[in-house]
């Protein structure tokens, strides 16, 4: 098996996300497309600014945008890119300072995305096992990762990383009311 990396991004590292993006891979899982332009259009603006944004653990930065259009606060949070010998993947991790639980907007504390091309290596299982060690270093009792019924392969990822499933829901208006799984990690030894 391949071992992989999380790197915090750089404009070194840009090119290889640059060219999943053009291939029509997104790093976000609820609004694909739609967030792949915006990303393209924001590094040809000012990819170091892009950059910087992606760690944000003062949540500095402006409201996040929902599919359904509105916009919410940012919560603090870092992206960190799945790396072997060239981009293969995002990884983020998002948390309320000061709480385990998240606000009814976000969707979960982690969320991943690995390339096509790279899918079934077990970068998505070795990424979330790294994450947890991030996310207890917040002294974050557990971590939620929410996920489509018909997602086996992140169920499969999920599970594998200690993953217990706490609710069949529907999310809010602002995603249409889709049906998710809700799955628990515990954190605390």
């Amino acid at each position: 098996m391949i071992k992989i990396q999380l790197l915090k991004p750089t404009t070194a590292l840009l090119p290889g996300y640059v060219a999943a993006l053009e291939t029509g891979w997104s790093p976000d899982n609820v609004r694909k497309e739609v967030a792949a332009r915006e990303q393209l259009h924001a590094i040809k603006t000012n990819a170091e600014a892009f950059v910087d944004a992606l760690d944000d653990p003062s949540a500095s930065g402006g409201p996040i945008p929902l599919p359904d259009g509105s916009s919410v606060a940012r919560l603090p949070g870092i992206i960190r890119w799945i790396w072997d010998d060239s981009f293969s993947g995002t990884i983020g991790f998002r948390w309320q300072a000061g709480a385990a639980e998240l606000p009814p907007y976000v969707l979960g504390h982690i969320g991943f995305s690995v390339v096509p091309w790279k899918r079934r290596n077990g970068y998505a299982t070795q990424a979330l096992h790294l994450m947890l060690l991030e996310a207890k270093g917040h002294g974050l009792p557990y971590v939620e990762l929410t996920v489509a019924p018909d997602n086996l392969a992140s169920q499969k990822v999920i599970t594998a990383c200690g993953g217990v499933l706490i609710e069949r829901f529907r999310k809010t208006a602002a995603y249409g009311f889709a049906e998710a799984f809700r799955y628990r990690i515990r954190l605390e030894d």
